[in-house]
């Protein structure tokens, strides 16, 4: 099997981003670890030679184990045995091969064990991991859980949990519950403290649990009794070793089916309050599902270069009426967008990790020591960008995902339906990445208002300053033009000052954002490598394009009184 990271130049390209520079010196704090860890870099050229090779071993392990696997983990998937979870024996390897490998904790600082590495290698891993297997995704990116444990917990946690899964022990985020789903105000998990024992104790049910049997879990549940909002929720941490939580079943899925989705019991499980009572929802669940969405940008974009592998391998296999089936427009058309879109989904999943890298390490930093003034402004600024390029990332990725392995299901004909071809298991994997995390719908309502107070429009104003070669200057004006296009129909809506109205069209203007942030991301690419991204740049601006001509007739057509029309067509 192939190296999944040196087969694809794209991702040592976005390894390689200029903004890398900050990151580590922000990550590395002057390099301040190499007096005391042997394998703490030196220097920046040192720390990206760490991170390339680590990356290398990840695209070996995800191409000659992970993806080997997949088909009879999709197969057999986990079972429930006395309460407990049994990964399908390829997981099991997965996971055996990662701790073995010093995978797990790459992220987590060098106290706890852990390789100290940005957030952009992690999500890069991720990426790997989903092209073998989305499913095994899942449970290696889940440990962006201790993230969450670092960045709240105390101290003491952090001594007591962290090196377990720098060691390879799980994490799951035990959140949704029968009747609280994207609702998480509604969960009722109770949570009680016990002057007695001095510790917490957990019950109810929870349902849709990823990992589910995981060792550490962070757990969402209502503390405060007498509550119903959000503001009566906090967060939890339990240790499986303490007991108390059951396994009540396994969902029996459409897709990821290496991955245990359970439905659990607690009674009387001991907890520890994670931070403070009551922010468990309005502040740390807010920052672990922004992590799990860059996540799902991970895993989105692998499931759309696992699909764009499958689709042109088979174009160039498959002869009809004489000759390959990619010498055929219709087809060759098809591969292009998947490929087009593959890139701009890479390149917005990246420039998003960057950002997030950015202002978590500022953050980070400034528990040690007061910022100075220009570092609260960098911090604020990326903080804003992350913020504004997480929904929009996760919807236009997972959007293009779910396209992309429905288009490679087309190109494999009757042959894409059988479960022969990979192309039929990618399809279903595909198809929860726009729900699960958030559903599409609700990254739209994530992302609108910087559609509406302009910081899509800033950024599309910074990118189109930017310097290109001449060679490009012709898809820059494009994208230019696009963006006139955007400032009209943004106008157009918010003058209207109808809230409904502007709801009903948010999808519209918010993939117009997307369609120019993307290009541009991918025009600022290919400006550095055409020989990787030219193709692409072309091909989805072209496509971006007509999709804004599209919305834009759309809006200029429609007025408030038509709303009626949806209303009452059922």
């Amino acid at each position: 099997m192939a190296n999944f990271f040196t087969d694809n130049p794209s991702l040592k390209h976005h390894l390689n981003h200029p903004l890398m520079k900050r990151i580590v010196e922000l990550k590395e704090r002057n390099f301040r670890d190499k007096d005391t860890y042997d394998y703490a870099p030196v220097d920046f050229e040192d720390a990206m030679d760490s991170y390339e090779k680590v990356m290398e071993v990840a695209g070996e392990i995800c191409g000659d184990i992970v993806a080997p696997n997949a088909e009879d983990v999709d197969h057999e998937g986990p079972q429930v045995i006395n309460n407990r979870v049994q990964y399908a024996p390829g997981t099991q390897q997965n996971l055996n091969v990662c701790r073995q490998a010093g995978m797990m904790g790459i992220s987590m600082p060098r106290q706890y064990n852990g390789l100290n590495f940005p957030m952009t290698t992690f999500i890069m891993v991720s990426e790997l991991a989903a092209r073998g297997d989305a499913g095994f995704c899942n449970l290696w990116a889940l440990q962006d859980c201790a993230e969450t444990l670092y960045e709240f917990g105390n101290k003491d946690q952090h001594k007591r949990f962290l090196p377990r899964v720098c060691a390879g022990e799980t994490m799951s985020m035990d959140l949704t519950e029968p009747d609280a789903g994207s609702d998480l105000q509604a969960v009722m998990l109770r949570a009680t403290y016990s002057e007695k024992d001095q510790c917490w104790y957990l019950n109810g049910v929870k349902r849709f649990i990823t990992n589910g049997d995981s060792d550490i879990h962070l757990v969402l549940a209502r503390s405060e009794e007498g509550t119903k909002d959000g503001r009566g929720l906090s967060m939890f941490i339990y240790d499986k070793k303490d007991g108390g939580v059951n396994v009540r079943r396994i969902e029996n899925k459409m897709g990821i089916k290496g991955s245990p989705t359970c439905e659990l019991t607690y009674k009387n499980a001991r907890a520890e309050l994670c931070g403070e009572r009551r922010l468990g929802l309005i502040k740390y669940v807010m920052s672990l599902m922004n992590g799990a969405r860059l996540g799902i940008m991970a895993q989105a974009t692998g499931l759309s270069e696992a699909a764009y592998r499958e689709a042109l391998a088979y174009a160039k296999d498959r002869k009809q009426f004489g000759k390959a089936i990619i010498e055929f427009p219709a087809v060759y058309e098809m591969i292009a967008n998947i490929k087009a879109k593959t890139d701009a989904s890479r390149t917005i999943l990246y420039e998003t990790a960057r950002f997030v890298d950015v202002y978590k390490t500022l953050e980070d930093i400034e528990k040690e020591r007061p910022l100075t003034k220009e570092e609260k402004d960098e911090l604020k600024k990326y903080k804003k960008l992350a913020d504004a390029y997480t929904p929009l990332g996760k919807a236009m990725s997972t959007e293009y995902c779910n396209q992309n392995a429905y288009d490679a299901i087309q190109i494999h004909g009757g042959s894409g339906f059988m479960k022969d071809y990979a192309c039929e298991r990618i399809y279903r994997d595909a198809r929860i990445t726009n729900i699960y995390e958030g559903t599409t719908q609700l990254q739209v309502v994530a992302a609108i208002r910087h559609v509406t107070t302009g910081t899509y429009l800033s950024q599309m104003k910074t990118y189109e300053v930017q310097h290109v070669v001449p060679e490009l200057e012709a898809i820059k004006k494009q994208l230019i033009a696009m963006t006139e296009t955007y400032e009209k129909m943004v106008a157009r809506v918010v003058e209207s000052k109808d809230s409904e109205y502007l709801d009903f069209h948010a999808r519209r203007l918010v993939e117009s954002a997307g369609h120019i942030i993307l290009g541009y991301l991918l025009l600022s690419d290919t400006n550095v490598e055409p020989e990787i991204f030219r193709r692409s740049v072309e091909v989805y601006v072209s496509y971006g394009e007509a999709e804004i001509r599209k919305h834009q007739h759309f809006i200029e057509q429609f007025d408030a009184e038509k709303l009626g029309y949806y209303k009452q067509a059922f």
